[in-house]
């Protein structure tokens, strides 16, 4: 059996062999099926599926969505099981499907850790889980969790630094900024170190270079200047002020979910959880769980199906 997660970027595929991550942008066309196809050999064509790729504005609504990701990955393997907001499986398109990759997560991790708050930070979103109130959390949409702050729009990689900061000290001036899409937070955490050029896996503004050089560039164009004018420390300040605000608001909402739910137990997973779970003084899962904590609900959804025995529907 194989797990799949189907974000709106990324998809991420856990087997025996480890874990596998596609930059595979649903508004692009995406071609699901046939990148899952290579997995079916090794798979006895069983798959767990989750999802939060339907909410991709190339979709008229999350149902339509939900419908495209059910039947791509149903062209591969036609047995394919879908994780819901209700912790159960279903075979075919249901609203409960919509955005569940989380939940998948907070069940596997639950038992293993009772009453810790997840957080598990990748390319686009910040997830918070808190995992001693697992009923509490069936049903929860994106919008519900938008609003008891378990979910945050900022992420690794994607977010465009004008969804950051609305301005920046520019050598002691301050500065508004751009809202153009000139720049990302990987540009930032690459150029701050947080993140490797083979870690930047989502496609830049410009469609051009992952490297340093080419992310300053970006950056300097946040405050409509080219590198040269600003210098590279004037760039590198846009990076470190938008890392800042950046983890502000990730640890402040984090350590109010544990207030309010008296955890002493923060776990961080994804792709930021060497840096977050510094931050936060919490267990970094990547070194608990290994490579797999980078696509956890991919795991976590495999896992979960292996020891389910409710009945299909």
């Amino acid at each position: 059996m194989i797990g799949i997660d189907v974000g709106g970027a990324n998809l991420k595929v856990v087997d025996e062999a480890g874990i596998h991550i596609h930059y595979c942008p649903l508004w692009e066309k995406a071609p699901i099926a046939d990148t899952l196809k290579p997995y079916v050999k090794h798979s006895e064509n069983s798959a767990a599926v989750v999802m939060s790729g339907e909410l991709a504005d190339c979709f008229e609504n999350k149902l339509q969505g939900i419908s495209f990701i059910v039947g791509e990955v149903q062209k591969a393997f036609p047995g394919a099981r879908f994780y819901g907001t209700d912790a159960r499986f279903h075979e075919r398109p249901v609203p409960q499907l919509a955005a569940a990759n989380w939940l998948a997560s907070a069940d596997y991790l639950r038992e293993r850790y009772p009453g810790a708050i997840l957080l598990d930070i990748g390319s686009t979103t910040a997830d918070i889980i808190p995992l001693g109130n697992f009923e509490g959390l069936l049903g929860l949409t994106d919008l519900n969790r938008l609003q008891k702050g378990f979910l945050l729009y900022t992420g690794m990689l994607r977010t465009n630094i004008a969804a950051i900061l609305q301005s920046v000290d520019s050598n002691g001036i301050h500065t508004p900024i751009s809202s153009e899409y000139f720049a990302t937070s990987a540009d930032a955490h690459l150029v701050l170190g947080h993140i490797t050029p083979d870690e930047y896996t989502c496609d830049t503004p410009d469609h051009k270079e992952k490297t340093r050089t080419a992310a300053l560039r970006r950056l300097a164009r946040v405050v409509c200047a080219d590198l040269d004018e600003i210098g590279e420390e004037g760039a590198m300040q846009i990076a470190r002020q938008a890392h800042e605000r950046q983890k502000t608001a990730v640890c402040d909402a984090v350590r109010a979910c544990a207030r309010c739910h008296d955890s002493q137990e923060i776990l961080v997973a994804g792709i930021g959880a060497k840096l977050f779970s510094r931050e936060l003084g919490g267990r970094d899962l990547n070194r608990e769980l290994g490579p797999v904590a980078d696509a956890l609900p991919a795991f976590a959804v495999r896992e979960r199906a292996l020891r389910d025995k409710t009945p299909r529907n």
